[in-house]
């Protein structure tokens, strides 16, 4: 009966690592057809910053998740306790980092307001100097979400920006794009730099970045908790083998 249960064990280990090891390998493929690809969507991607970052995030959880289900298989095919020993030590390792994150998004949760945000942006953005990671990274939300400001484009008075370029009242990546410029032939660049609201995006980024991950960020936390249980019956299961073998 034990050896039955055992067996059981071992098979659900290698079905479920399997899987584990077939969703890394994808998310590797993805990153990796982005990179390479020469129809030209690299260059696509390459030009916005959160994107390309996406890109290497994407690769980089390939990569854990394709070594984790390959150690996991391997460790209970083969019943390697060494095997099953590191695949135990890393979901753990996993595991306590998911926790910890988890931990400090609760603690220091008060940064996320409009207040934190509204103030960082007066105090750090430069508008121009795309050197500079603060800024180039407004930017690419600004461009991104078609946004201008954390609240509104109001809040780029009295800021290091106005300071460094007192002739524009915002910054060219609140400005209206040739696209969502559509029929107006009027349409003006400078006037949009000097404060006109027909030429720029007037609506803030938190609302437009919450609205547009609201969904998401149920669909994460609904999935983060489901990770967190299967890590821990991977846990289980990796121990219950390691323990098993004789």
């Amino acid at each position: 009966m034990e050896g039955d249960c055992l067996s059981c064990i071992k098979y659900l280990m290698f079905v479920f690592n399997f899987l584990i090891f077939l969703g890394g390998s994808f998310l590797l493929g993805v990153g990796v057809w982005v990179l390479v690809d020469p129809t030209g969507f690299r260059e696509i991607i390459a030009a916005n910053p959160l994107l390309f970052t996406g890109v290497y995030v994407i690769l980089g959880l390939g990569g854990m998740l394709f070594l984790l289900g390959f150690l996991g298989c391997c460790g209970a095919i083969r019943e390697n306790k060494c095997l099953l020993l590191f695949f135990f030590m890393l979901i753990l390792l996993i595991f306590l980092a998911e926790l910890a994150a988890a931990i400090l998004a609760f603690i220091f949760r008060e940064h996320l307001t409009r207040e934190y945000f509204t103030k960082e942006l007066k105090r750090h953005y430069q508008g121009y100097n795309n050197t500079d990671v603060f800024t180039s990274t407004w930017n690419a939300i600004m461009t991104t979400f078609d946004c201008c400001g954390v609240n509104s484009p109001e809040d780029f008075k009295d800021s290091l920006f106005r300071l460094i370029t007192p002739n524009h009242a915002v910054p060219e990546a609140c400005c209206l794009r040739a696209s969502q410029a559509g029929d107006m032939a009027s349409f003006s660049k400078e006037e949009c730099l000097t404060g006109s609201m027909m030429f720029r995006n007037n609506k803030g980024c938190y609302s437009a970045v919450v609205d547009y991950f609201e969904l998401y960020i149920y669909v994460a936390g609904a999935l983060a908790i489901v990770v967190l249980t299967i890590e821990l019956f991977a846990m289980v299961f990796a121990m219950c083998l390691f323990r098993g073998i004789q």
